[in-house]
Order: structure tokens, then C-alpha cells, then sequence
């Protein structure tokens, strides 16, 4: 039987770490086509930075509460579902809510925990996975022998994208920002690591792909990278923009992308339907689930706070030291 509350975590206005405060809610319910889960773990992912910084506000009809992705089990069921039952452990995309102990998602984003990983392992993947699916694969097409550039490779996206890329028979180059990053990215896969604070990544590029350039760029810097990514690319290249951290507004000249005949091209995961993200999620279960279950492929977790500790957990994401995910612990055992 449910409860009629639950423990969330509130943004008490807009601002840093501290306007993140534990609240009760009531357990809500599920609507046609929508699972409820018990959440025993919840990513923290970089939307949710912005979106308690107030720029990112949820889409029409979601959740006011943070969390993009969560695991645990389902605990009730909407009409019309049908793959899933009470009990079964499931890791989920979420269009917010997931800093709560039970969150409603919808069932085509929803899929079974893989094989062989914990909850906190389950939950650091749908926002990051689905990322580097649909960008890296679906839109910027990458092929085997591929070239892929990754700025930013020890966040979660990076540390996906440097699996993912290599398990798909690319090679991946990153960029980081320090010794330390360097080394876990080589370890993690990377054919290169290139520290920006100490090299220019367009020259590196072009010198360890014997002047071919980078086939697919994945980009969530923006600014000065847009143009330097354009240099970097090889003819016929992809270059795919997910975010920017340093600002959306350049002047470039678009000539190099006219002569080298390459494609820029960027997305949103949130704001895409449900429709389009269970498209997704059907391609992930056939192509990337059966690497995790035969332990190809794991996440790399930078650390764990307890739910009402999501503040910290916050601080930790704001700290530009962190590698790999950080995850929200609702139910201990999910450890």
C-alpha cells in the first residue's frame, strides 16, 4: 500500500546549492501510460544545475522538482501498462521529478535495470546514455574507425561517450583540464587526452589524426569551441552541440563548414516527445543494455549523497574537480 507522503527535494527560489531544501509532498499517482516508481537512487546531471539556477524551467506539464533520472522499483501502475509489473527494478528517463521518493514516468522511457548493476550504478545512466545515443549515433551518424572529440571528458557525458564511442569501434579523443582528468580518461578508453590548459586541442587533434581531424565532435562548451571545432573537423564532419557552458553567442565564419562540406548540428533531450524519446530507449536496450550486462560498459560514479543531502551533492557537481556522475541515495540499500 502507498503512502500518502513522501520526502522531495524543494529549490527554494533560484540561486546555488543552498536553495535545495527536503519538503514533503503527496505520493502522486499515476495517469494512463505512466509507471510510479519507488526511487532508491536519482542522477544529478548538468539541467538540473541550471535548471536551480533558473535557467532551465521544466517543460509544460512536468514536474516543478528536479531529477532527470532515476532507478528503482515499480510500485504502481497507470492503465494501458503493459511491459512492466509492481516489484521489477527499472531505471527510467524522466521529463523532473526524480529527487523524491517516488517519481511518475512515463512507460516508453522506462527500461529494465541492466544486469549486474546496482541501483546507483542504474540510475547514473538514462540522461547521459540517451544523450550520447541520440547525438554521438542517431544524429551525428559515428561509424567504426571513426574519429570522435569529446570536450568535456570527465563529465558524465564524456565518460559515457569515451565507452560508448570506443565499444562502437571509434576512437575517442577529450578534452580536460587537468593531469588528473587526463590519466582517468586514458585509462577509461581515450585514445588521447588532451589538457586545454596546456595544449591546443585543434592542433593535437590534427597531429593524432595524421591531419585527418575529428569525424564527430560532441560539444557542450560552445563560445571560442564552436570555431576552433570547425578547424578541428574533418571533411565531412559532424559536430553536435548539447550545451553551453561558456555561452550560445559567437561570430564565426561559416565558409570552413561550406568548403569542407560538414554539418553542425545540435539537440534537447528534454523538451523531445515521449514518442521520440521511447524511440530512443528501444534503440539503447537493443545496442548498448547487452554491453552493460556483459560488463563492456559501467558508469563511472563520482559519489553518493543520502536524498536530503542534495545540497552537498550540488556542491559537488559545482566543483569542477568531480569525475563521472554524482548520484542522490533515497533508499540505502541501493549502495
Amino acid at each position: 500500500m502507498l503512502p500518502e507522503t513522501m520526502t522531495v527535494i524543494e529549490a527554494k527560489g533560484q540561486g546555488g546549492p543552498e536553495v535545495l531544501v527536503p519538503a514533503t509532498r503527496p505520493v502522486p499517482r499515476p495517469g494512463a501510460g505512466e509507471l510510479l516508481i519507488a526511487v532508491e537512487a536519482a542522477g544529478i546531471n548538468r539541467p538540473d544545475v541550471l535548471q536551480r539556477q533558473g535557467l532551465y524551467p521544466p517543460p509544460k506539464g512536468a514536474s516543478d522538482l528536479l531529477g532527470m533520472e532515476v532507478a528503482g522499483t515499480v510500485a504502481a501502475l497507470g492503465e494501458g501498462v503493459t511491459r512492466f509489473k509492481p516489484g521489477d527494478a527499472v531505471c527510467a528517463l524522466t521529463n523532473g521529478g526524480g529527487y523524491a521518493e517516488f517519481c511518475i514516468v512515463p512507460e516508453p522511457m522506462t527500461l529494465p535495470v541492466p544486469q549486474g548493476l546496482s541501483m546507483v550504478e542504474a540510475a547514473a545512466l538514462p540522461e547521459t546514455v540517451f544523450t550520447v545515443w541520440h547525438n554521438v549515433f542517431e544524429r551525428a551518424a559515428l561509424k567504426p574507425g571513426d574519429w570522435l572529440l569529446v570536450h568535456g571528458g570527465t563529465s558524465g557525458i564524456g565518460t559515457t561517450a569515451i565507452q560508448m564511442g570506443k565499444l562502437f569501434g571509434a576512437k575517442v579523443i577529450v578534452t580536460v583540464g587537468s593531469a588528473e582528468k587526463t590519466r582517468a580518461c586514458e585509462e577509461l578508453g581515450a585514445a588521447r587526452a588532451i589538457n586545454y590548459r596546456d595544449e591546443d586541442f585543434v592542433e593535437v587533434v590534427r597531429e593524432v589524426t595524421g591531419g585527418h581531424g575529428a569525424d564527430v565532435i560532441l560539444d557542450m562548451v560552445g563560445d571560442g569551441y564552436i570555431e576552433r571545432n570547425l578547424r578541428a573537423a574533418a571533411t565531412e564532419g559532424r559536430i553536435v552541440q548539447i550545451a553551453f557552458l561558456q555561452g550560445s553567442k559567437v561570430d564565426i565564419d561559416l565558409m570552413r563548414l561550406m568548403m569542407r562540406r560538414l554539418t553542425l548540428t545540435g539537440s534537447t533531450l528534454r523538451a523531445q516527445s515521449v514518442e521520440a524519446k521511447g524511440r530512443m530507449a528501444r534503440g539503447i536496450e537493443e545496442h548498448v543494455w547487452p554491453l552493460i550486462a556483459q560488463g563492456k560498459f559501467k558508469p563511472v560514479i563520482d559519489s553518493t549523497f543520502d536524498l536530503v543531502d542534495a545540497a552537498a551533492a550540488h556542491a559537488r557537481i559545482d566543483d569542477p574537480d568531480h569525475i563521472g556522475k554524482i548520484v542522490l541515495v533515497v533508499d540505502k540499500k541501493a549502495r
